[in-house]
């Protein structure tokens, strides 16, 4: 099938890859030339493991190709995706539909013949009324189709995600629409992949929801740990003896500093947003929202508190930046609040993350970078874990003991046992554990 991707953002980028890889025909378009530039000499915009290989071998075989020309491609195409961003509105918290509006508006006089297009982006229930609205405004004879399919891809696992989803959802108004979509993931039916098909509207909130009660599990499990620290117990057997019901699951139980990321803050503010206005608020999700926001406020005074009450003139190696390993992304990082309230609170903070530290230059000021885990640590007083990266899991405990003035690790992700940290010579700080 011949596809189009409209934005080569993450969503749209991993997509569009994942798509050609399948053995689909696959233009990928965006207004940004320099970006679309650097993507013709194999120069990822993102970091996401596995995904620069996959788009040389796409290339080359000629199934991937970039380009910001979008008349042209959308004239051919059997399907058209829209994967623009929808970043919180300011001020308000609604989903700001700005670049898929455009994206429908812009589309629409150039579709010739029957097509399929396809809202990726996560968007707000009624979006994909909207849009069909749009390309049947500006292009009254078009012929087409629109359909609502949700990203569920995690960041760092994108590629398997794709290859290997735990379900497609599809949102159709037509049998020509749903069966166009079936070929198009047609290379998933060996792996058994369900196909959920709903209504448009359907499928849009089913990406909020999903997200939405994944973020209550985080938030959840936060609020246990802070409990635990109050009665003597221990978070991660409590988690353990939660998560081995199948009612409950294990996924998005590890106690944290809190969520980030480009999905559930905004997504929890837009679902918000939507039940708002529908009437029927969801007072959980709400709850989950200011639990979280509250909790990335309170690490730095978790970290002052383990510090024995200030860090003043301390110096505070902080190992990760990212919200989570195995990306670049920055975006509602629990290290964005934390980082400039440990410099309020008097510290200068020494600074190492695997792969996001160009994208952290631009968020915080008078931070050192340094080269690695162990270059963060020389002349640091403390060392906090922000990030629970592969290579932060196995530290050499008696160097860091050696290196840190006030010999403290403070593990904001759980990843070590507590007796093998003491046992050299480090105290040690956890969340949810005696």
């Amino acid at each position: 099938m011949r596809v189009v991707m409209i934005g080569v953002g993450y969503v749209g980028l991993v997509s569009g890859t994942c798509f050609a890889d399948f053995g689909h025909e696959v233009i990928c378009v965006d207004k940004n030339a320099e970006r679309i530039a650097k993507l013709k000499k194999g120069i990822m915009p993102i970091y996401e493991p596995g995904l620069d290989s996959l788009v040389e071998s796409n290339v080359k075989a000629g199934r991937l190709s970039f380009t910001t020309e979008l008349a042209g491609p959308v004239a051919d195409a059997d399907v058209v995706f829209i994967a623009v961003g929808t970043p919180s509105r300011r001020g308000d918290g609604y989903a700001d539909l700005t670049y898929v509006y455009a994206a429908a508006e812009e589309l629409a006089g150039h579709l010739s013949g029957p097509t399929v297009v396809v809202t990726k982006s996560t968007v707000p229930v009624g979006t994909g009324d909207e849009v069909e609205a749009i390309i049947a405004r500006t292009n009254p004879g078009a012929d087409f189709d629109v359909v609502s399919n949700p990203e569920f891809l995690r960041e760092g696992a994108a590629i398997e995600d794709f290859k290997r989803p735990d379900r497609v959802v599809v949102g159709v108004s037509s049998e020509r629409a749903e069966k166009m979509m079936r070929e198009l993931y047609r290379p998933l039916y060996l792996n058994e992949t369900p196909l959920v098909v709903t209504d448009r509207r359907t499928s849009e909130l089913i990406k909020y929801a999903a997200n939405a009660f994944l973020a209550t599990k985080i938030g959840f499990i936060n609020q246990m740990a802070d409990l635990c620290e109050a009665v003597g117990a221990d978070v991660q057997q409590v988690s353990r003896g939660i998560g081995l019901d199948n009612r409950i699951g294990a996924k998005f139980l590890h106690a944290s500093p809190g969520y980030g990321g480009s999905c559930f803050p905004k997504d929890t503010l837009a679902l918000s947003r939507t039940a708002g206005d529908a009437g029927t608020p969801v007072t959980i999700v709400d709850a989950v929202i200011a639990s979280n926001d509250q909790r990335k406020a309170s690490m730095a005074e978790r970290i002052e508190k383990a510090a024995g009450g200030t860090l003043k003139g301390k110096a505070v190696a902080i190992l990760g930046l990212a919200f989570k390993p195995n990306t670049d992304d920055m975006r509602d990082a629990p290290s964005l609040v934390i980082i400039p309230a440990l410099q309020a609170m008097g510290a200068t903070i020494r600074a190492f993350d695997p792969e996001s530290m160009r994208e952290a230059e631009e968020h915080f000021d008078n931070v050192f970078y340094a080269n690695d885990a162990y270059d963060a640590l020389k002349g640091a007083d403390l060392a906090v874990i922000l990030t629970e990266w592969n290579e932060f899991r196995a530290l050499d405990l008696k160097r860091l003991s050696e290196s840190l003035t006030d010999k403290l690790l403070i593990d904001l992700r759980n990843i070590y046992r507590s007796e093998e940290v003491r046992s050299a010579g480090l105290k040690y700080h956890s969340i949810g554990r005696p």
